[in-house]
């Protein structure tokens, strides 16, 4: 679809401006905008998405109009190329005729080009033509004639409009495509690379939150029996299968959260919002994941604790889908979540988790889950990107989470002067010095939270907290000498 211009200037070029026409998915901006707005679609509405896929039997134009008259974009947080716009900019001040040329909806394009302001003419998709390979190379060549323009784009399908161009860019182009381009000199010059792929999708799956399921071991180590190997492979098993659960989820976590993560000072560098990684990359590792996942738990572990780590996909999914956005339901969810691991270590390993322990870690990761949201809201003005809360919620917040978490010192204390005790304690008086521990690492945990000193991820902040890795040696020391 051809409309009028976009910027202050006329709408054909002069016959000494050179016309440079340019893609919009994966080259002016490093994201797809067929997918993000879909995804966005079946977050808000799933029923309304999964019926909109019923329009590609009349094409994908059609099915890239009902998208985009369902979901609006907000062009101003776009992963926009750097290079690619720098470029632009320059060719704008020099006169260049520039052209938005791409398969994306028109709505969507105009979108972009109304918010740069550095297009003369754009060309996208109507509902009837998609306009992408030879849809677009034709149509270029119908308005400036053969060679009568320069092409600057990214993908396979775009090797017809090169093809067709006098000069011709490729952005970011996988290794495949450069090889293939190099070889038939194809593109005059190379902007980007595609190899952050790799590293992007590494990233997504946040390796660095396994240490979350160490929490399936608390009940082998709980129960004194660690000399027992085989509960030990039990546990590990539990916690192999959970972190590939886990990372599955990240993803797609990730690719759901994408407009507000955009709008986040910190989340707007993964890489999904980065646009680092095309979304079906990420659906594709995630459906590997979580099948790996409960592949491992039905053949090595038992139906049992299959049928836990389905609660905890079933529950993360309802996170990721509505319940991330209601306040104080978001919290509790997030802590049945860290419970739920202590209860799926007990199944794969035939150990129930006593009262008390449950009991001390509902309390104790309340407490996190709370200075989760709390330092997250104190990191950005007015109200917390898809979370629900605002600024006056931090005082409530500050007062439940620290309460949680002398809650759990509370339990800690009657659980050491408890009858149970004694049948697992050889000398038990060691164990009171965990409370005045536990309590000074949740009153500097709050205390640090209070004046932003704190990561937006609790385990992140342990991971890189020396002086926690302190108390935790200090800990296991009290816990030897009560055993011995």
């Amino acid at each position: 679809m051809s409309v009028q211009p976009t910027a202050q200037t006329d709408s054909s070029p002069t016959a000494s401006a050179p016309v440079v026409c340019v893609d919009l998915d994966g080259t002016l901006i490093a994201s797809d905008l067929l997918w993000e707005p879909y995804i966005a679609l079946f977050k808000r509405a799933p029923v309304t998405a999964l019926r909109t896929i019923a329009a590609l039997t009349r094409g994908r134009a059609e099915f890239k109009r009902r998208v985009a008259s369902s979901i609006d974009i907000d062009a101003s947080t776009l992963p926009y190329r750097s290079a690619v716009l720098d470029y632009l900019g320059q060719l704008h001040q020099q006169g260049a005729h520039l052209v938005l040329a791409t398969a994306s909806d028109e709505r969507y394009a105009r979108a972009v080009a109304d918010h740069l302001g550095l297009f003369d003419e754009l060309h996208a998709s109507d509902g009837q033509t998609n306009l992408s390979g030879r849809h677009k190379a034709a149509k270029l060549v119908a308005r400036f004639g053969p060679g009568g323009f320069s092409y600057v784009g990214n993908d396979w399908s775009d090797i017809p409009v090169w093809q067709a161009a006098t000069d011709s860019t490729a952005v970011a182009p996988t290794a495949g495509l450069a090889r293939h381009l190099a070889s038939r000199q194809l593109v005059s010059r190379t902007v980007g690379s595609n190899r952050q792929v790799v590293r992007g999708l590494f990233r997504g799956i946040r390796s660095y939150q396994w240490v979350k399921n160490l929490l399936v071991f608390v009940p082998l180590l709980a129960s004194h029996r660690v000399d027992d190997f085989r509960l030990w492979f039990m546990s590990v098993l539990a916690f192999v299968a959970f972190s590939l659960c886990a990372s599955a989820i990240y993803l797609a976590n990730d690719i759901l959260d994408i407009e507000s993560d955009r709008r986040h000072p910190r989340k707007r560098f993964r890489p999904f919002a980065a646009g680092d990684v095309s979304i079906p990359a990420g659906v594709g590792l995630s459906v590997v994941l979580l099948a790996a996942a409960f592949a491992v738990s039905v053949v090595g572990l038992s139906w049992k604790s299959a049928g836990v780590l389905l609660i905890y996909l079933v529950l993360t999914t309802s996170y990721s889908m509505a319940l991330k956005s209601k306040p104080v339901v978001d919290v509790f969810l997030l802590t049945a979540l860290y419970v739920l691991r202590v209860v799926a270590g007990g199944v794969a390993t035939g150990i129930a988790p006593s009262s008390w322990l449950l009991a001390f870690a509902l309390f104790f990761f309340l407490s996190l889950a709370f200075v989760k949201r709390f330092t997250e809201l104190t990191a950005v003005d007015g109200w917390l990107p898809g979370r629900g809360y605002g600024q006056l919620d931090a005082a409530w917040m500050h007062s439940i989470g620290t309460s949680a978490g002398f809650m759990a010192v509370l339990v800690l204390a009657l659980y050491v002067n408890s009858p149970e005790v004694g049948a697992l304690y050889s000398r038990p008086q060691f164990l009171w010095l965990l409370c005045p521990i536990l309590l000074f690492w949740f009153t500097r945990l709050w205390f640090r939270a209070g004046r932003g000193q704190l990561h937006d991820d609790p385990i992140v902040d342990a991971m890189k907290d020396p002086f926690g890795y302190l108390l935790v040696g200090a800990a296991a020391v009290m816990l030897v000498a009560a055993v011995r």
